[in-house]
């Protein structure tokens, strides 16, 4: 009965021999648009290639793909040459492509571009507006899908590390054209609850599934947040708007929970070595205590406190020396230079003094009156004035000018009747 059924191995390896045998199928050129993109470490090329109404699995081996002159990238359109065959472990038929063209970038491609640098240029990206990620956080807020690998695995990998931290989930749309809207929404809706961090994201899939993630409302309402936010969109490879504005990126949504909440076993060990540390230093300083304390109970000074005053006993009493002998000097030296003053010759013959003083008193006067002219008029001269001042040429008098002549014993006043100059 059973002989009449094939196994899935068989009917693929059937529909393979018919893709491989058809010529059609050998050399077949493609146009699209790269969705996907993986480099493999061993060289090989892995990506879909699409269009608005299809998508087919390409794989470029190594050898043609280091022949490309070009990155590929996701939202690239291209132009291939390959074979089309069937993927047996997969069941799956795929094109394997020969050569690849650069035929433009796609039209989401551009879109992220154009939006990315634009939000660049208007500082959102900037790492002077990112958070800090608390250390430990008491509660985390998850805007994603309430199914599928992403929620799990957060979940998981939190419960795991951290077990004492709360998650409340905001189950989200995450892919197709109201996505964006309820990303929005649910990411306001979190900011009304006391959470420490919010993780917002989705598993991988195409440009076209992670799209919501690439929008300008996704993007600022992010920006805006009071929390602060890990995204944690797509694969390793995936980048998305959201990545850029975020506090903190993560690579997948589990390593968005590791970065999220702290290892417990971790964070145990931790505790137990500052503990250890902390003994061991309250040890030591103890233990270096008693020594100081153990050093001055056994210190010359604490044993033999008298000996202490007596060297500073000692040492006043040797300033008091010195005191002394400093004040006795200065008194000597006094007394020796009052004695010297007492014997000198000034003291000794006062009145040699005086009769100097008398002599050059009277030397003094008589040179004062030699220089006084009324002394010089006693001697038979006069001085002639014309209004108050001694006249001393003839060329400033005039006739009938009004003169005094002054006389050792008066005054005379007389008026010019004639001047005559000598010749």
């Amino acid at each position: 009965m059973s002989d009449k059924y094939l196994s899935v191995s068989a009917i693929t390896r059937y529909l393979k021999a018919k893709f491989d045998v058809d010529e059609n199928l050998q050399t077949v050129f493609l146009k699209g648009e790269i969705s996907n993109f993986k480099a493999h470490t061993t060289g090989h090329f892995y990506f879909s290639l699409k269009d608005e109404g299809s998508k087919i699995n390409a794989v470029m081996f190594r050898s043609n793909a280091n022949k490309v002159l070009f990155k590929p990238a996701d939202g690239m359109k291209v132009l291939v040459r390959g074979r089309i065959s069937i993927y047996e472990a997969m069941g799956s038929y795929q094109i394997y492509v020969d050569e690849m063209l650069e035929d433009g970038v796609g039209n989401l491609y551009i879109a992220f571009e154009q939006l990315k640098k634009k939000l660049q240029a208007e500082g959102l990206f900037d790492a002077s507006h990112k958070r800090s990620i608390p250390k430990i956080p008491r509660r985390i807020g998850i805007v994603t899908a309430s199914t599928g690998a992403a929620i799990r695995d957060i979940i998981t990998t939190i419960k795991r590390r951290f077990p004492i931290c709360e998650t409340i989930l905001f189950p989200t749309l995450v892919q197709g054209e109201n996505a964006k809207d309820d990303i929005v929404r649910n990411i306001e809706r979190a900011q009304r609850y006391d959470l420490d961090v919010l993780i917002v994201g989705r598993g991988g899939g195409s440009i076209e599934d992670l799209w919501p993630f690439n929008e300008e409302v996704v993007a600022r309402a992010i920006y805006n947040s009071k929390v602060p936010i890990i995204s944690a969109v797509g694969h390793e490879v995936d980048f998305t708007i959201a990545d850029f504005v975020a506090d903190l990126r993560a690579p997948t949504p589990t390593a968005a929970a590791e970065l999220a909440v702290p290892n417990m076993s971790d964070l145990k060990k931790h505790i137990d070595q500052l503990s250890i540390r902390l003994n061991e230093a309250i040890y030591k300083k103890v233990n270096y205590l008693k020594l100081y304390l153990e050093s001055v109970k056994n210190s010359f000074v604490i044993k033999n406190p008298m000996i202490m005053f007596d060297s500073k006993k000692q040492n006043l009493a040797l300033i008091n020396d010195k005191l002394n002998d400093l004040i006795l000097g200065k008194v000597d030296r006094n007394k020796n230079e009052l004695e010297k003053i007492k014997k000198s010759y000034v003291l000794a013959n006062p009145q040699l003094i005086y009769k100097d003083k008398v002599l050059e008193l009277k030397n003094i006067i008589d040179k004062l009156n030699l220089l006084n002219p009324l002394n010089i008029l006693s001697r038979g001269y006069s001085i002639t004035y014309l209004n108050d001042k001694a006249l001393k040429s003839i060329k400033s008098v005039k006739e009938n000018d009004l003169l005094q002549i002054k006389l050792t014993d008066g005054l005379i006043e007389t008026q010019v009747l004639k001047v005559k100059e000598d010749k």
